[in-house]
């Protein structure tokens, strides 16, 4: 075979890959993908406009009459919660997984002015209209800051609080400069498949991938590859500055219901991280303190650290993650 031949074969080899890597575009309300359980809608009238939240209601076939709420993240969706719903819903548990508005597949409207009451107030209606009166609240990163604000402004409503791995457990803002809604948007709409699974790689698994964790890098990036796009990275860039500016960290001595928190101990997550100074970047986002903070913060809580694990818990060491949950909403 002669060297021009070999050289077209490797190329379309090369091309091959590429494309085979590139996730499937998705619209702006994931129409296309499919969940692990069957997807309802909520409607909501919020700041003039209607908008519908998605949400699984997972029922348990022997049921042991408690409920749970489960809250991503901003960088995931309520789909990532499939082997903690089923495990849960095994033991008895009823599983409500919604999708916060500008997240997933709910409304990702045009304007809003996101608050973290706000979606905790979205929730609570969601939880009126399907009978909820009791509930276990569980938050992975920004799920977290949302279940601390759902838990001290419903507190009757709430049984029990489960932090994994949440954002907020430091206030930015005192080490991190300002970046207002028109930056995030523009670093937003920067974004691929390749910038997610780098990010994703080096903040959430230390540099080592499994398969495992692609389908939510792709699921992230199919929508960079819609015309929708523009208006997920608008939401998106909306939610950074609710996060960035809304902090829950003071009031954690508030907090009444006993507390789980999970935290991963190699997770260096911080919102801003990139713009603060060289002395500040080796000072946020340290877990294995900011936990022991929470913990002493946060009356009636226990921490449970685990080693070697990073910003994912369920996703990353699930046995570790769902064994010390189960244990605890089960006392």
């Amino acid at each position: 075979m002669c060297r021009k031949s070999i050289l077209t074969i490797v190329s379309l080899f090369i091309i091959t890959l590429a494309f085979a890597q590139q996730p499937t575009p998705q619209d702006a309300d994931l129409s296309a993908y499919k969940y692990p359980y069957e997807v309802n809608y909520f409607p909501l009238n919020v700041q003039g406009q209607n908008l519908r939240m998605a949400f699984m209601d997972v029922k348990p076939a022997k049921p042991n009459g408690k409920v749970i709420v489960l809250l991503h993240g901003k960088n995931f969706c309520g789909a990532y919660w499939d082997s903690t719903a089923a495990s849960l819903s095994n033991k008895g548990f009823r599983v409500i997984i919604p999708d916060q508005v500008g997240f997933g597949k709910s409304s990702k409207p045009q304007h809003l002015q996101y608050t973290f009451q706000l979606l905790a107030q979205n929730t609570k209606l969601l939880l009126d209209s399907l009978g909820v009166t009791k509930t276990a609240i569980l938050g992975h990163s920004m799920g977290g800051m949302l279940a601390v604000r759902f838990t001290l402004m419903y507190p009757n409503l709430t049984e029990k609080l489960i932090l994994e791995n949440p954002i907020g457990l430091e206030d930015w803002k005192l080490h991190v400069p300002y970046q207002n809604i028109d930056q995030w948007y523009k670093g937003e709409l920067a974004q691929n498949y390749e910038k997610i699974k780098k990010y994703q790689l080096e903040n959430y698994y230390a540099g080592q991938w499994s398969p495992a964790y692609e389908k939510w890098a792709a699921l992230l990036a199919s929508w960079t590859l819609h015309p929708d796009y523009p208006r997920v990275a608008w939401n998106a860039a909306l939610t950074y500055d609710m996060i960035f500016t809304q902090p829950v960290v003071y009031e954690f001595p508030n907090i009444k219901v006993p507390t789980l928190l999970i935290i991963g101990q190699r997770d260096r997550t911080a919102l801003g991280k990139a713009n603060a100074s060289e002395e500040a970047k080796k000072l946020l986002g340290n877990y294995p303190e900011l936990g022991k903070l929470a913990a002493k913060r946060i009356p009636n809580s226990q921490l449970v650290p685990i080693e070697g694990v990073g910003h994912l818990p369920h996703i990353e060491a699930y046995t570790k993650f769902i064994t010390p949950l189960i244990s605890f909403l089960e006392k």
